[in-house]
Parts: C-alpha cells; structure tokens; sequence
C-alpha cells in the first residue's frame, strides 16, 4: 500500500510541477498583453497565480491521499486511476479558470486601447469607400 501511496505523490507532484512550469511560460506574453506591456507586472502576477496553482493543487493532492485498504493489484490500479483521474480533472479546471481569467484581462485592455481583438476576422480584399446597389428606384 505504501508503494501505491508514493506512485501516487510521485505522478502528481510531478504533472503539476510539469502543468505549472508549461502554464508560466506560455501564460507570460498573454500577461504582458494584458497589462499594457508592463513586463515586471505580468511576471509578478504570473509568479503569484503559479503560487496559487501550486498550492491549490497540491492542497488537493494531499487531500485525495487518504484511500480504503487494497488486496489486489487490479484494485491498486483502480484506485490510481480514480485518483490520477481526479488530479488531472482539477489541473484541467485550474486551467481553464486561469485562461478565462486572462481572457478577460486581455479584453480589458483591448478596451483601454482601443486595439480590435487580436481574433477579430479581417475583411478579404479592399472595401469600397461606400456600397452602390443597381436596380430599381
């Protein structure tokens, strides 16, 4: 049991590490967008949320720790698979709450600038200064 108990730490730590170090390096250009292109700020906010990602989820690693007593392997593999499961539902989630959060800072500061999205479509080819239309009168 004690080897199911530190595969698990193992796995965790390790895919949250790895989750938390992919989401602040990608995570920094979207910040410095968002902030204007203040660099010291957008590292600063983006070492704060990688704290909180961290203790968020290892808060909830440690948490999951405690099991019921397995016999088999095929019951090791269950209950590792449920709480692996669970790990990554909560990595998934913290994502997806991080990306929301600096979609809509990102949109803030397109307000304050004035800039369109940077999604916005482009129109295809050169427009007309006004629109004619032929027909009856």
């Amino acid at each position: 049991m004690v080897n199911t108990y530190l595969f698990y730490l193992a796995f965790s730590i390790s895919l949250t590490v790895w989750v938390g170090h992919t989401l602040h390096k990608n995570g920094r250009p979207f910040l410095v967008h968002a902030f204007d292109g203040n660099a010291v700020l957008a590292d600063s906010i983006n070492n704060l949320l990688l704290v909180g990602f961290y203790l968020v989820n290892f808060g909830f690693v440690c948490m999951a720790l405690r099991s019921r007593y397995v016999d088999t392997m095929q019951e090791v593999v269950e209950l590792l698979s449920v709480k692996i499961g669970l790990v990554l539902f909560v990595l998934g989630g913290m994502h997806f709450f991080n990306m929301r959060m600096l979609h809509k800072l990102g949109r803030k500061a397109n307000a304050r600038l004035g800039s369109p999205s940077p999604l916005a479509p482009k129109p295809l080819g050169p427009q007309p200064a006004h629109a004619t239309f032929r027909g009856a009168a």
